[in-house]
């Protein structure tokens, strides 16, 4: 192994070992995640492409490239690949900017013990005065990312329920889940969802786990 290169495509061999390090446990994980991509409410294919967005997310390179490989083999096109990440990078960055309504009052030093409510994203449009063109600039790309295009709308928002959980971001959540829900996705839909995130948010670990191994035999 190159001291210099952390990432090459040979290293992903090395997370079987897992399964000898820790059996049971890794046993359960990969029948996890075959469960959460399998189809079922979400086909497959889809799935592939929620798993997609969430890897940009989490920048797994590993999990990146097992993704794109799997969606393509389910038909997958390039452009509804790139789709998908637009949704995943206006997700990413849309949680940032979602987050700077908890700046906005930390800096007016509001004094309120909850640090998350709903009626702090109203906060959001001070942005517009603050930095107007970078902030109009954001809300058309938000807009044309999570617009109809060869991805439905309901499926856009399926993409971004799955990274708002990755992301973290209680805002989009509760925005991204009411997207979903009025464009018709059932709950059972929006729970697949989810699965794929976190299947793909813990494999993501798992999948950096091949780096520890090769880290602790140096």
């Amino acid at each position: 192994m190159s001291n210099d290169s952390l990432y090459q495509k040979s290293y992903f061999s090395r997370l079987g070992e897992f399964s000898d390090l820790v059996p049971d446990t890794f046993k359960a994980f990969v029948r996890f995640d075959y469960l959460a991509l399998k189809g079922g409410q979400l086909n497959s294919k889809l799935k592939e492409l929620i798993a997609i967005a969430v890897a940009h997310t989490t920048g797994c390179p590993y999990c990146i490239d097992v993704h794109v490989q799997k969606a393509k083999s389910q038909g997958t096109t390039k452009e509804e690949m790139a789709e998908s990440i637009m949704v995943a990078t206006a997700l990413k960055a849309g949680s940032a900017l979602a987050h700077g309504v908890n700046a906005l009052n930390s800096y007016n030093n509001v004094d309120d013990e909850e640090l998350f409510k709903k009626s702090y994203f109203n906060r959001l449009k001070e942005f517009s005065t603050l930095n107007g063109d970078i902030f109009a600039s954001f809300v058309d790309f938000d807009k044309k990312a999570l617009k109809s295009g060869l991805l439905s709308v309901k499926e856009k928002e399926l993409i971004a329920v799955a990274v708002a959980h990755t992301t973290g971001c209680p805002y989009c959540i509760d925005i991204h889940i009411k997207g979903a829900k009025r464009s018709k996705a059932s709950k059972e839909e929006v729970a697949e969802a989810i699965m794929v995130a976190t299947a793909l948010k813990a494999g993501s670990a798992l999948a950096h786990g091949v780096n520890a191994l090769n880290a602790f035999d140096e």
